[in-house]
């Protein structure tokens, strides 16, 4: 069986342009970004069920000296790079010396810094990694979960932000090589339809979540989600109802249309363009137009 050096890559204040610079430089994002981390995504990292993997987490060399000071303390747990930018062939360089290059095969998994990883995520992403064949292949984990506020709620998204790609090392592909839901467009895709998969957090220092799904009750998933889900309380009857019947259907029907705009804006302008009307809409404040969570790395 051909080994697999599995790595999870996670931007986490990197410089950036346009509309994500709009939102990273507000006040108080960086230090709610960090209370995100230590809360969900660092501990869900920790809990893996398999832990043969390399956490590579990349920050801006200017990172105030706070930060500096709180990143020294996560490095025994993960990687910390510091650069202006990563570029293609800087990162393999990274992923090799992150993993040691020993198996045949690279699998990479992307994590924002704000999300959370089932207990057993790694373990069956690398399963997936180990059954397709020696060409570049995204492998998802289909179902999920988004908190928000008290409530939670389960979510099937075949093409989400939790991305893997497993690759041959002389490939040079990785999770990072397009949009999260633009893989498929350029190499097969491997669904894991199992349980909820990763976890999401709606919170107001999002580049851009919003609530989809289906209410659910979290004690379902407090084994996959350790410690995670504690703040959340049970669906009453009425509130699945009020949801089932009102609130998911006015939320499917306005993803879809932000779905058809953002087609057609990136269509006829590219993704430069989606880009230029979200940083409008920012600007214009929360009722301007166009928002999304990040579409790709």
């Amino acid at each position: 069986m051909t080994g697999v050096d599995h790595v999870v890559l996670t931007r986490f204040n990197l410089p950036s342009a346009g509309y994500e610079k709009t939102v990273r430089t507000r006040d108080g994002w960086l230090e709610s970004r960090v209370g995100l981390f230590e809360r969900y995504c660092l501990p869900s990292v920790l809990s893996q069920s398999c832990q043969d993997f390399a956490w590579l987490v990349y920050f801006d060399p200017e990172s105030p000296s706070w930060l500096m000071e709180r990143i020294a303390r996560w490095s025994g747990s993960l990687t910390p790079l510091f650069r202006r930018e990563v570029l293609a062939p800087e990162l393999i360089a990274d992923l090799r010396a992150a993993s040691g290059g020993g198996g045949g095969r690279l699998l990479t998994t992307n994590l924002d810094n704000d999300d959370a990883l089932s207990s057993d995520f790694v373990e069956r992403v690398q399963a997936a990694a180990r059954s397709v064949d020696d060409q570049p292949t995204a492998i998802y984990l289909a179902h999920g979960l988004i908190a928000a506020g008290e409530r939670l709620y389960r979510r099937h998204d075949p093409a989400n932000a939790f991305c893997s790609v497993a690759a041959p090392w002389a490939a040079q592909k990785t999770c990072w090589s397009d949009w999260h839901n633009h893989l498929g467009r350029s190499m097969p895709v491997v669904l894991d339809r199992g349980g909820p998969g990763w976890l999401q957090v709606v919170h107001g220092a999002n580049v851009s979540n919003r609530v989809h799904g289906v209410l659910t009750a979290p004690a379902v998933h407090t084994r996959s989600f350790p410690g995670l889900l504690d703040d959340l309380r049970r669906p009453r009857t009425r509130d699945r109802l009020l949801d089932g019947t009102v609130r998911q259907p006015a939320r499917i029907a306005r993803e879809a249309l932000r779905g058809a705009v953002k087609s057609i804006v990136v269509a006829f302008g590219g993704r430069d363009a989606l880009d230029r009307v979200r940083t409008r809409a920012r600007i214009r404040g929360p009722r301007g137009g166009l928002s999304g969570r990040r579409s790709g790395q």
